[in-house]
């Protein structure tokens, strides 16, 4: 099959993504600065969230760049990616309306956790499809970066039950480390 329509979709999921989490984001009724300082958390916790889903996009953009089709398994392990990444609007309301309880950057990292490892399982169903000897397998590699991502996202998940700021650097930290396109594809690719 065609790789087309399975980007055309996967880029509207998350566009609405965006969008309903955008929507999350309510106007205070008062027309001062002050008003606005509830809403701190509210607006950190979707920078943070608007800032991978991004991340996501790109590197999912770049990745299906580097395949020629894909099949049934690949089309279900998309599928399983973008139903965590839908979840992303409610942790990121829960987290930011209830200042950052533990509970609430607990499972805000359960959802990142869970996106990172479906992705993982993407980027190995693709390079089931197309080989060992593939672009995307050469480009990814071992995958460094990723399973370093895992574990982080593993331990700020049990560490947010402490101190959950320090929890939410953590995926700060993360996602900080993700910010450039992940550019082994795009080397890949031209050599």
């Amino acid at each position: 099959m065609h790789k087309g329509r399975l980007e055309a979709f996967s880029d509207g999921v998350i566009a609405i993504i965006i969008t309903i989490m955008v929507l999350e984001l309510k106007v205070p009724h008062e027309a001062d600065l002050a008003a606005l300082r509830p809403l701190i958390p509210v607006f950190l916790s979707y920078v943070l969230s608007f800032i991978y889903l991004g991340i996501y996009w790109n590197n999912h953009h770049h990745m299906l760049q580097a395949v020629r089709q894909v099949n049934g398994k690949i089309l279900w392990a998309n599928m399983h990616l973008l139903f965590w990444l839908s979840l992303i609007p409610f942790v990121t309301a829960w987290t930011g309306e209830n200042f950052f309880a533990p509970v609430t950057v607990a499972f805000y990292g359960i959802v990142l956790l869970m996106s990172a490892i479906a992705y993982y399982i993407l980027s190995r169903v693709l390079i089931s499809h197309h080989g060992k000897e593939s672009t995307l397998a050469i480009a990814i590699g071992r995958d460094f970066k990723g399973k370093i991502s895992l574990v982080i996202y593993a331990v700020a998940v049990l560490l947010s039950i402490v101190n959950s700021w320090l929890a939410f650097l953590l995926y700060v930290a993360v996602a900080i480390m993700w910010l450039i396109p992940d550019r082994r594809i795009e080397k890949t690719m031209s050599s």
